[in-house]
Order: structure tokens, then C-alpha cells, then sequence
């Protein structure tokens, strides 16, 4: 019971034939996603990479059953694709696209907020449900099977607590990259939360970075929640200047509480593993999982 993704994802590429696209989409099928097509305007009836391409993403709900999307689209046109995908029904709306202007996605944001779809990104790495399905441009050798859930704003810092929760003999359920971007579909809290309700997730790696309020919320609904499942948590960013923008757009420490020492604070007073670099974050899950 991995959560969002899985082998019965019936998942389309918007942006399907440019570069980007086209790489990331060909290393995905290479890994065993069922990808049942993708979305290119002007170029519906091709077919690319073996499959089909569509002018719009309702064309590919309707023809191939599609319900799951993943975007390339450039950062213009990005906020559109997103808002096409959930006006057609698509379940899971997957934006890796970076540099999505803040006015564009404050519209997309409001615009599927009625919608029956749940968007993960943008500026993200995407999700993986490892041996099924990974939708997004992580290396997927990298991630086992297991019942380990990651949630993280970092991609590369999601690849490492893998490589780390692997080589502790280890795996994962499902990782979800959220995205580094100001406005975000999935917040830690909601990621967080989905990977708790997953009976096959034992435990939770949990890694945010300086400013906003993302984690300190992810931390309060989890001691709220009176969930016995450990969660171990990673801040990135400990050095970092306050009024500086760190890497990503949403990453800028703007008072005291966005701080990685205030994070840290908060979740360890709500029961959370936290640890203070990255290289323990798979010894640290090991331990806990050891003292179930």
C-alpha cells in the first residue's frame, strides 16, 4: 500500500516530446513506470518513445484512462499545464518544472484547490514508489523496496537519506519530494500524514530546510496525532544568514522561528528523531525502527 503512485498508475508526460521530456520520460519507462503517453500541443497523433502524444491532457484521459501526470512544461506555461491536468480529472499532478512565477502559482494554487487532485511540487524531484513506479528524475537505483516513507524538500538530500536507509538493509515505501519552491502543492505536514496512514510505512525520514512554517506544522499534527510510527528529522540550512535566499525560493529565514536551531527546537519537543547532519540519518532509523 505505497501511497500516490504504484504499478496500476496510469501516468502521462506533459512537456512529453521536448528535452527534458523526453529524457527524463525514457528513464522512467526504463524503470517499469507505466507511462500510457504524454501531452505535446500541435502534435497529437505521433506517437514518441513508443507511445502515444496528445494535443491536451483531457484527449489522453479520455483515449488511454490516464490519472496521473508528470510536468515538464517550461516555467511560463508551467502554472497552465497544471491547471489543464486537474481540469481533466488527472488525480495525481506531478510539477518538477523550477522558476514557476509566484503570481502563476498563487493562480494555479486557488484554481485545483476544488478540484478532486492533489498536486506534488513544483520545483520538485518528483515520487517514487520503488519496484512500481517512479514518477519524477530521481535515480531509481538508488531506492529499494521497504517500508521506510521519506518526505523531503531537498532532492538531493532525498536521495541520500535512500542510499543511507538502504544500506542499513533497509527500504522505502515511498518518497515524495515536495518541492523547494514559496507556494507548493503538498505540504510536509500533508506528506507527512499520508505516509503515517500508510499500514505497509513503519517509519518516517523527514528532512525540511530554513524558513516558513512547513515543518513545525508536519511536527505539531504528528504529536497531535498520537502516532506510534518514529519520524526522524533532518533541517538544512543551519548556517545560513537570516534575509538570505539559500538555493531555493522558499528557503530565506525571515524571523526567528524559521530558523534551523527553532525547527530542530519544535520537533524534538514533539517527539521527533532529530538529527544534526544528514550522514545519521539512516543509523538514526535503524535505531528507532530497532526499538519498535
Amino acid at each position: 500500500m505505497s501511497v500516490l503512485v504504484n504499478k496500476d498508475s496510469k501516468i502521462i508526460v506533459q512537456g512529453f516530446t521536448g528535452s527534458e521530456g523526453t529524457f527524463h520520460a525514457s528513464q522512467m519507462i526504463e524503470y517499469g513506470t507505466n507511462v500510457v503517453g504524454g501531452v505535446t500541443p500541435g502534435k497529437g497523433g505521433q506517437t514518441h518513445l513508443d507511445r502515444p502524444v496528445f494535443n491536451t491532457v483531457l484527449d489522453a484521459v479520455k483515449e488511454v484512462g490516464a490519472d496521473t501526470s508528470i510536468i515538464f512544461v517550461p516555467p511560463a506555461f508551467a502554472a497552465d499545464a497544471i491547471m489543464e491536468a486537474a481540469d481533466a480529472g488527472i488525480k495525481v499532478i506531478i510539477a518538477i518544472t523550477e522558476g514557476i512565477p509566484v503570481a502563476d502559482m498563487i493562480t494555479a494554487s486557488s484554481y485545483i484547490k476544488n478540484k478532486d487532485c492533489r498536486l506534488i511540487g513544483p520545483n520538485c524531484p518528483g515520487v517514487i514508489t520503488p519496484g512500481e513506479a517512479k514518477v519524477g528524475i530521481m535515480p531509481g537505483f538508488v531506492f529499494k523496496k521497504g517500508k521506510v516513507g521519506i518526505v523531503s524538500k531537498s532532492g538531493t538530500l532525498t536521495y541520500e537519506a535512500a542510499d543511507q536507509v538502504v544500506k542499513q538493509g533497509l527500504g522505502i515505501t515511498t518518497a515524495i519530494g515536495i518541492g523547494g519552491d514559496p507556494i507548493i502543492g503538498t505540504t510536509t505536514k500533508e506528506a507527512v500524514e499520508l505516509l503515517i496512514n500508510d499500514p505497509e510505512t513503519e517509519a518516517v525520514v523527514m528532512i525540511g530546510e530554513i524558513g516558513g512554517q512547513l515543518e513545525a506544522d508536519a511536527a505539531n499534527w504528528y504529536k497531535a496525532s498520537g502516532s506510534k510510527k518514529p519520524v526522524v528529522g533532518f533541517i538544512a540550512g543551519e548556517t545560513a544568514p537570516a534575509g538570505r535566499t539559500m538555493g531555493h525560493a522558499g528557503a530565506i529565514v525571515g524571523g526567528s522561528d524559521d530558523t534551523a536551531q527553532a525547527k530542530k527546537k519544535i520537533m524534538r519537543a514533539c517527539g521527533i528523531h532529530v538529527v544534526d547532519s544528514p550522514a545519521e540519518i539512516g543509523k538514526k532509523i535503524a535505531e528507532v525502527l530497532g526499538n519498535i
